[in-house]
């Protein structure tokens, strides 16, 4: 009798978590992106969100059996939004850095980051020195130092252009502020803009916007050049952010995430969208 018991209890128990644990479990989301970061996201001609997070999104969402709803916010509000209760999760091309990590929580990484200079093609900085090479910005200090000092050397002076709170702005700070004019934008399209004027020398930006803006004629006169940079203030890839507390849902979207890693689907949409084979 004592055993039946136990086992009885037992069950009540596991009951009684399962049910607590779907009562946890959300059946409505709000996904935020910036809607301005093309092929990451944008908002199209007919005025609807694209590319590749918002796919991924729609993919992720049918996996955990959820509605969501995805809707467009400014890149220097999505955290305090987040944070504010307005949506539930950011997929908008965000780096998992330290410093992001100390207010919020991120998903399993969907896509690493790498970063580089875009300068025209005909101007001064097209042959920026170790082009073709990749720093690891993770790796020796005095090393890195001694592989960027060149690329130091050559942008002396110059304006270079990158989109405010990123990554981007942390390495002009951090390895260039004492010899670069650092500009800061709203959006990639600002900057790019301002390049091809004439207003500033270069942009540093993930190589995958960099593509996408490359692809496009009124550019067709510009090239990335210098090295390509990964590691250090460009994070441990680029992840879905959520509040902190919301750990239910982040182990929904971890699992959906590998999942969609396991069979293909991320891969199958970073070479839809970005013309990259990330296996």
């Amino acid at each position: 009798m004592r055993t039946i018991e136990l086992a009885l209890a037992g069950t009540i128990l596991a009951a009684v978590a399962g049910s607590a644990h779907a009562q946890n479990r959300p059946t409505e989301i709000t996904i935020a992106t910036e809607g301005a970061y093309e092929p990451w996201n944008f908002t199209g001609p007919d005025g609807k969100l694209a590319g590749f997070e918002v796919d991924l999104a729609n993919d992720l969402c049918a996996r955990m059996k959820i509605k969501c709803n995805i809707v467009a916010q400014d890149w220097d509000g999505l955290i305090p939004s987040l944070i504010a209760k307005k949506f539930d999760v950011i997929m908008a091309s965000m780096i998992v850095t330290e410093k992001r990590l100390a207010v919020i929580s991120f998903s399993e990484p969907y896509a690493p980051t790498a970063a580089a200079f875009m300068v025209e093609m005909s101007g001064p900085l097209a042959n920026l020195p170790g082009t073709g090479t990749t720093v690891d910005l993770a790796g020796d200090k005095a090393k890195v130092e001694q592989e960027l000092q060149p690329l130091r050397d050559a942008l002396n002076g110059k304006a270079v252009g990158a989109q405010v709170s990123t990554a981007n702005v942390a390495f002009l700070d951090t390895y260039f502020k004492d010899v670069v004019e650092p500009r800061e934008y709203k959006t990639v399209e600002q900057h790019d803009l301002d390049l091809q004027a004439g207003r500033i020398d270069a942009v540093i930006a993930q190589t995958t916007s960099l593509t996408a803006t490359l692809s496009k004629e009124d550019f067709k006169d510009y090239t990335i050049a210098g090295p390509t940079f990964t590691g250090g203030v460009f994070g441990q890839g680029i992840a879905a952010g959520l509040r902190k507390d919301d750990t239910e849902l982040k182990a929904m979207l971890d699992e959906a995430i590998r999942a969609a890693k396991s069979d293909g689907t991320i891969n199958t949409l970073a070479k839809k969208w970005m013309k990259v084979d990330l296996e």
